[in-house]
């Protein structure tokens, strides 16, 4: 049997459900008047026989339906072989309140209800990340794959891409969220040429559309991997070879316009080896000039195709290189700044980078707000006493209360939003297990806003805080303020007014007001 053959659960022997055009679907959904007869496939080993089987053994009959694609005989079912639901024994998530013990349900997050003006699902703008979701195995640089779903067959065929992609939208629907992200290599395999790729990468984005016309889910935003492949080893933008370059630029391009058709609101840019592992073989210098070009070519094609979200950066400082150019916030601001870029670009923020950073994730956020550059955010956390991208759910109400006081602070992130960048534990291997860690960090990020409003409805913190700075709430602070206020006239207040008073920050206080609401 041919390796894109899928799997009979309890081993290579088993029935398989096959029909052909015109013959009634005898599958779950169908009505009992539509169950008339069935086409299925008997495998025992290597060796496959058509049985047509009456609907009365149909409905009687024990079968395991799981895939049937078999590249060999040229075999296939109705669609991508995969009957009925993803997620059987799982319904709608639903808000419950904080008293529920139901770990299938919201305790926090309540779509609809206002918060600040607001429905929740506005501030938040909730986004599924396709790659760690639904590509994750568990697999780490000390052991294999620890977990592989149910409709998984274990190859990486176009076919597996749209069955992949529908149990996709099961999950997002019944998460209750409106919005997925993805890099191109994730929804759809490589083929042996550019050309090739690109036609697998239209047939599952063909499949995408379908379902979020019934679905109304879309695409928070877009991108390329540029980092996987070896021909990546060296980056992309800032490879030393021309050609990689180019190749870098024609898979762009296409994640561009599958972005832009499936009705993306933002397109990121993650430069992972973007990047140097050692200064002795690297001309600094070209490389960023080559990233900056890339990147004014990218907007120059935005434009050109009619596409009008917003371009994002993710920081991030080093992993897998040593050095990213794109270190933090403030290196990318002074980046786009240099180039001419800032008006193009903003910055999708990701809170486990902002660790690795040497920062928090409040600095950055912060850091991006007063810049006008914050667009999106990541949402994961790292552990403390860990080192590198751990890529977990936030569960820490204390961070989640900071990152949504920035974020209200911001007036929302609108076009952006919040997508999960976070992954299952390598341990973590029941499907529930999925919805478990959205549904934690969704109530988390919920909690967080639920708190920012208290903190705003007291006002204790901000009338801190306005304290503090009041000695500028002056005639000599406006100039200051302005840019007005020259050396010498500073210099006639200092000595008009003799040894300046200083008054105690507060910060056990803040610190007291801020807890006070967690």
């Amino acid at each position: 049997m041919g390796s894109g053959g899928g799997r009979v659960r309890g081993g290579r022997q088993g029935i398989r459900q096959a029909y052909s055009p015109g013959t009634p679907t005898p599958g779950p959904g169908a009505d009992q008047g539509s169950r008339l007869q069935g086409l299925f496939l008997l495998v025992v080993g290597d060796s496959a026989f058509a049985l047509l089987l009456p609907g009365a053994i149909w409905e009687s009959a024990a079968v395991a339906i799981d895939s049937c694609s078999f590249s060999n005989r040229e075999v296939k079912c109705d669609g991508d072989g995969w009957e009925g639901e993803f997620f059987p024994g799982i319904s709608k998530i639903k808000y419950e309140g904080p008293s529920s013990k139901n770990p299938l349900s919201f305790k926090w997050y309540n779509a609809e209800e206002e918060i600040l003006g607001k429905k929740m699902k506005d501030w938040f703008r909730f986004s599924v990340a396709f790659w760690h979701t639904f590509r994750g195995t568990g697999a780490d640089p000390f052991g294999a794959p620890t977990k592989s779903w149910p409709w998984e067959d274990g190859t990486n065929s176009l076919e597996m891409a749209k069955r992949r992609m529908r149990a996709h939208f099961e999950f997002s629907e019944k998460l209750g969220v409106d919005k997925w992200c993805f890099h191109d290599k994730d929804i759809a395999p490589d083929g042996k040429t550019l050309t090739e790729t690109n036609a697998n990468l239209d047939a599952v984005v063909a499949l995408a559309k379908e379902l979020q016309e019934r679905t109304k889910i879309t695409p928070l935003w877009g991108t390329a991997q540029l980092f996987l492949h070896p021909r990546y080893m060296h980056g992309a933008a800032t490879s030393s070879e021309v050609g990689v370059y180019a190749y870098a630029a024609a898979q762009v391009k296409k994640a561009m316009e599958v972005t832009h058709y499936l009705g993306g609101e933002n397109y990121v840019f993650w430069g992972g080896r973007e990047g140097y592992q050692t200064l002795l073989n690297t001309d600094m210098g070209r490389e960023l000039d080559h990233l900056a070009s890339f990147l004014q070519a990218a907007v120059n094609y935005k434009k050109k195709i009619g596409f009008n979200g917003t371009l994002l950066i993710e920081p991030k400082p080093q992993e897998p290189t040593k050095h990213q150019y794109d270190w933090d916030a403030a290196t990318a601001f002074a980046f786009l700044q240099k180039y001419g870029l800032s008006g193009e670009f903003k910055l999708n923020i990701e809170c486990n980078h902002a660790t690795l950073s040497g920062h928090s994730c409040h600095h950055e956020l912060e850091t991006a707000r007063i810049n006008g550059l914050l667009g999106n955010i990541d949402a994961n956390t790292g552990d403390p006493q860990i080192g590198w991208d751990t890529d977990q759910f936030l569960t820490d109400i204390g961070e989640a209360t900071l990152v949504m006081l920035s974020v209200v602070r911001n007036g929302g992130l609108a076009p952006g939003g919040f997508n999960f960048d976070a992954k299952l534990r390598r341990e973590s291997t029941d499907v529930e297990d999925l919805f478990i860690a959205h549904i934690s960090g969704m109530d988390t990020l919920a909690r967080g806003l639920r708190n920012v409003a208290k903190l705003i409805e007291d006002g204790s913190l901000a009338e801190l805080v306005r304290k503090r700075y009041q000695s500028f709430d002056t005639e000599l602070g406006a100039l200051i303020e302005s840019g007005k206020a020259d050396f010498e006239t500073l210099e006639k207040k200092a000595i008009e007014w003799g040894e300046p008073s200083v008054a105690s920050g507060k910060q056990e206080l803040s610190e007291m007001i801020f807890q006070s609401v967690l």
